[in-house]
């Protein structure tokens, strides 16, 4: 069994092998993205550093029910990424962001999140071909930072009131809307770089940066976990597992159902009566029988080898007793008539032609030794 099985195995254990070394080593890629308490150079603690200098304290929040009572008139609150949301953790932060008066910043949403958090706002289908771009509107903090890295998802809206900031190919990669009460208003970024501690040097992005967050005395810094319980809530989330399978998924299954239905059905067919074929070589008689006694052992199939010597055994035998052929299994009739041919009747012939298998190999090659032996008997006598 090991000598059929060790390829496999160790394929399995160089598989794990590079699986675990291939998540070291990308385990530090991306750690503490967009964290504010992370100096790491996809971390944002520089930018926190910034506005605690400028009197704006960070506060960090993982859930969604957290980061609902921490809305605000004098708070800004950041969602860090928000296609981590399910639809209806969405729809509860955009109901209470819009009743609060604050601001909210969206940082790089997809269409998949973007039409919940920002109503009447849809994300375009292609990216910014550009990292850095210009401002090219009249929003004052876009203004004042000029170019920046804001290049990444692009947005549009029907919207008259909504600032429209660093187009590219024409299309806006930064938005702010004013809710439709109070001084609240919701700013979207179309790439995370001006946040992160390694970019916040480049361009513009420090000072952009600054003026979003900046405005109110209190920034929640919201880093959406997986392990939130309030995104198992709400009723679309009562969903079975072949509800979840996208549809395409479905009749792909189904049609390689089909192809196999097919193919077996063609394996299936009738392909008429057997037709004998000569072998191109002769095979000795000895090499078969020794090459069957190596599969008998290679399966430890004692029983079976056994079963075959007495039945050859009984067979030969059973014209020399005058016994027909048919009735050579017969324990009733064939034991009699060997008996009576055999000049030593003491032997236990019920034991030796119809007992039970042989436990060792020893046992099994005593057992051709002794029918050998009654065959001789039985011819000589």
């Amino acid at each position: 069994m090991w000598t059929r099985t060790r390829g496999i195995a160790l394929a399995l254990v160089l598989l794990l092998a590079a699986a675990v070394a291939t998540a070291a080593v990308r385990s530090g890629e991306k750690h503490g993205e967009l964290d504010p308490r992370s100096a790491d150079k996809y971390g944002s603690r520089a930018v926190a550093a910034l506005l605690a200098e400028r009197g704006v304290d960070t506060r960090v929040v993982t859930t969604a029910a957290e980061a609902r009572a921490a809305t605000g008139a004098d708070t800004t609150l950041l969602v860090a990424v928000p296609d981590l949301l399910t639809a209806h953790q969405q729809s509860r932060l955009q109901a209470a962001g819009a009743e609060s008066g604050g601001r909210t910043v969206l940082v790089a949403p997809s269409s998949a999140s973007v039409a919940e958090l920002a109503p009447g706002v849809t994300a375009d289908p292609g990216t910014s071909t550009e990292t850095t771009l210009t401002p090219d509107c009249s929003l004052p903090a876009a203004r004042s930072a000029g170019t920046a890295d804001t290049g990444g998802e692009r947005y549009n809206t029907a919207s008259s009131e909504a600032d429209s900031c660093y187009p590219s190919d024409g299309v806006p990669t930064l938005l702010r809307l004013p809710t439709a009460t109070g001084d609240g208003d919701t700013v979207i970024v179309g790439a995370p770089d001006i946040l992160l501690n390694d970019r916040l040097d480049k361009q513009g992005n420090a000072s952009l940066a600054l003026q979003l967050l900046g405005t109110r005395p209190h920034l929640v810094w919201y880093l959406p976990s997986l392990s939130d319980e309030s995104a198992a809530s709400g009723a679309q989330n009562d969903r079975s597992f072949f509800d979840l399978i996208p549809k395409g998924w479905l009749w792909g299954t189904l049609q390689l159902f089909v192809a196999a239905a097919l193919a077996a059905l063609w394996r299936a067919r009738r392909l008429g009566r057997l037709v004998p074929e000569r072998l191109p070589v002769a095979i000795r008689a000895s090499e078969t029988a020794e090459g069957r006694a190596r599969l008998y052992r290679k399966a430890n199939a004692r029983d079976r080898a056994a079963n075959a010597l007495r039945i050859s055994t009984r067979t030969k035998l059973a014209p020399l007793i005058g016994v027909p052929v048919s009735q050579a299994h017969t324990p009733e009739t064939f034991l009699p008539a060997l008996a009576r041919r055999l000049p030593t009747p003491g032997q236990d012939l019920h034991a030796l032609l119809f007992g039970p298998p042989p436990t060792t190999d020893a046992a099994l090659i005593a057992l051709a030794d002794h029918l050998d032996a009654l065959e001789r008997e039985v011819r000589n006598s």
